[in-house]
């Protein structure tokens, strides 16, 4: 259904109860300011959504009766976490007061109620429904994770994906390896050459905030991976198997460890897609890989400006001119190349970073764009970034639909697509059979 008019603003008591105000409409932020939420914006909040109270914030709305925006000083301000496959357009509109904690890593997606309902500004960018959390059945999941542990008894990755990631975590690729299906993640590094403000996996000591996740902490053998990725590339429907994940530090690192995997997978099975998701620090490593028969490339970015890029990735022994290197590589080796871009509203949609992405697909023939929610709390990282002005900003969706229309082939989703999509019919919805 779609809304006639905007949804309330949501805040909370600080006891876990959410209330609708409905003197005040929701109010969306961008960059460092607020602004009226477009009618036509909101979907309904998907399943797998949920909500969160902000501490030491009042959310902004719009006056119901005078069109002003105004704070709400009933409680807490209120933000939205949308489930993958979806891309948020306006965070969250609050004031931060001086003793408000940080936000951990999530996204904080605007969100407002109507007619018994939670609505959020979203679109959804991918039909896979390889995340949906619908999909998932926990006895399936605890069933395959049995059988695996008892398969690879000597498998430290294996035990690593499914007591840590599996079901510590309830990652959704390690559940889907659980359940023998899609995307299998394969962590290879628990090192890194970046140290990203917000790395998900290790924070330093000093930082008020805390990693979602242990670090992967030990070098996988090539055997190690071997072992577990062939069956499940010879069994799996639409198999993917996946270098790098967000548990875990830069696959590059560990290329010739990886090289020497896919040579040996290819041995034994030609099904399925091999993909690395990476900073791209290495564009030489990518050439050898791709060469060895690595299918597709992800590079995750923050920004395709090197001034926004770099404060966020603090790289060590790179620069961006290596990513952008990397994705031309793999495009010129006939490959797959995907951006995982972090969306945040007010910065990926303002005109500096649109120009220069147009720029970028040009320049590396890119083949997708992942427009991902940014886990982060948007004041911490603006301040970290030290960006204070973000400029003349378009709008996500607008900018979306500008880079569709000017690069009609140009793929955007969620996820790493199975070799059936990026050999074939990109828009069947393979996941749904």
């Amino acid at each position: 259904m779609s809304l006639t008019s905007s949804p309330f603003l949501l805040y909370s008591d600080g006891e876990g109860h959410i209330f609708e105000d409905t003197s005040l409409y929701v109010a969306g932020r961008a960059g460092w300011d607020a602004y009226p939420i477009p009618v036509e914006d909101f979907i309904e909040l998907p399943l797998g959504g949920t909500l969160y109270e902000l501490p030491g914030r009042r959310g902004i709305g719009i006056d119901v009766e005078t069109g002003q925006m105004r704070l709400c000083e009933k409680g807490w301000a209120v933000a939205a976490f949308i489930p993958p496959a979806h891309t948020g357009l306006f965070i969250a509109a609050y004031e931060t007061q001086a003793d408000a904690p940080t936000l951990p890593l999530f996204c904080y997606t605007a969100v407002g109620w109507s007619d018994g309902k939670n609505y959020v500004p979203a679109v959804r960018i991918e039909q896979d429904i390889r995340q949906d959390c619908e999909g998932y059945d926990q006895p399936t999941i605890e069933k395959g994770t049995e059988q695996l542990l008892s398969a690879y008894p000597q498998n430290r990755l294996v035990k690593h994906l499914m007591e840590n990631c599996c079901m510590t975590y309830h990652c959704p690729a390690a559940r889907n390896f659980a359940m023998s299906r899609w995307e299998c993640p394969i962590p290879i590094s628990p090192a890194c050459n970046a140290n990203c403000i917000g790395c998900i996996s290790f924070q330093p000591i000093e930082e008020e905030i805390i990693s979602n996740q242990e670090r992967l902490t030990f070098k996988p053998t090539a055997a190690e991976v071997v072992e577990y990725t062939v069956p499940h590339l010879m069994t799996a429907p639409f198999p993917i198997v996946s270098f790098g994940q967000g548990c875990e530090g830069e696959p590059l690192l560990m290329w010739e460890t990886i090289k020497e995997a896919i040579i040996e997978i290819r041995k034994h099975t030609p099904k399925g897609s091999i993909n690395i998701n990476s900073n791209g620090s290495n564009p030489t490593a990518v050439k050898i890989l791709a060469e060895a028969g690595l299918d597709s490339l992800r590079v995750s970015t923050n920004s395709v400006r090197p001034e926004i890029y770099n404060p966020y990735y603090r790289p060590n022994n790179y620069t961006f001119e290596d990513i952008v290197e990397s994705l031309k590589v793999m495009s010129a080796a006939g490959k797959w190349t995907s951006i995982n871009y972090f969306v945040f509203p007010g910065m990926t949609d303002s005109v500096a970073e649109y120009e220069a992405l147009r720029k970028l697909i040009k320049d590396t023939n890119l083949k997708m764009i992942q427009w991902r929610n940014f886990n982060i709390d948007p004041d911490w990282y603006l301040g970290k970034l030290g960006v204070t002005e973000v400029g003349e900003i378009i709008g996500v969706k607008q900018m979306m639909e500008l880079i569709q229309e000017e690069f009609p082939y140009l793929k955007f989703g969620y996820y790493n697509p199975p070799i059936e999509r990026i050999k074939g019919d990109f828009t069947e919805n393979f996941a749904h059979h």
